[in-house]
């Protein structure tokens, strides 16, 4: 047999060997993940926007006052 024919081997061998140690280490770790029953972060849920902090001169479109109307623009 060439070189190359046991390379090839080889390599495929390698493959198969580290696609199995993969697999039985991911599946491990997903059995205990899902065995934990917790989700999230303690079942604390904060559906509140952040408040963000906008520069001066800068508002929210919800926040504009009702009736108001901007002022002309000179060009």
């Amino acid at each position: 047999m060439s070189s190359l024919v046991i390379d090839l081997v080889l390599c495929g061998l390698a493959y198969v060997v580290l696609i199995y140690f993969v697999a039985t280490l991911t599946r491990n770790s997903l059995k205990r993940r899902d065995s934990n029953g917790d989700e999230g972060d303690g079942g604390v849920e904060n559906l509140t926007p952040p408040k963000i902090d906008l520069p001066p001169g800068v508002i929210w479109p919800s926040d504009v006052p009702q009736g108001a109307r901007p002022e002309p623009v000179d060009f």
